[in-house]
């Protein structure tokens, strides 16, 4: 099934970014505290949720992904 299939069954999976489909990710204060998957990810197919310390050091790598965030300034 397609995701616009799926996204036609229920509207609110149209919302939704697919979680872990990047390597690299820019985040802002407004995304603090940052968790991945980040809200607004689909949460089905994901890892379990898990929050980054990006404030320390302005970038940080999730353990299950390795999705890399970094803070924008």
């Amino acid at each position: 099934m397609t995701s616009a299939a799926v996204a036609s069954l229920n509207p609110a999976t149209a919302k939704t970014i697919p979680a872990n489909a990047e390597n690299r990710y820019e985040v802002t204060a407004a995304d603090l505290p940052l968790s991945c998957p980040m809200p607004g990810m689909s949460l089905w197919n994901s890892h379990p949720k898990v929050y980054l310390p990006v404030e320390a050091t302005g970038s940080a790598k999730c353990p299950y992904c390795g999705a890399v965030y970094t803070l924008k300034s």
